[in-house]
């Protein structure tokens, strides 16, 4: 990813414009929503995925595929073992 940097005037009601070359490599539209917030006394602007990129998504990042893939896994290993003498 190329680090742009551009400056930009903060208006009278705070608002400011994402310069074209950083909206584009974003992929950030006109209309879209986007999130600002503040890391170590910068601020930080990203897009917000769209809906359906969430769905299936949990805190850690695994999708249900994902946990459905390793449940599968894990009783086949479970019905291997009931299957093998001891």
């Amino acid at each position: 990813m190329t680090k742009l940097a551009r400056t930009v005037r903060v208006g009278r009601k705070g608002q400011v414009v994402i310069p074209k070359e950083i909206r584009e490599e974003l992929g950030i539209d006109p209309g879209e929503d986007v999130l600002v917030d503040s890391v170590e006394g910068a601020a930080r602007v990203r897009r917000v995925p769209a809906a359906t990129q969430l769905l299936g998504l949990l805190e850690d990042g695994a999708s249900t595929a994902d946990i459905e893939a390793e449940h599968r896994a894990e009783r086949e290993h479970e019905e291997a073992k009931l299957r093998s003498p001891d």
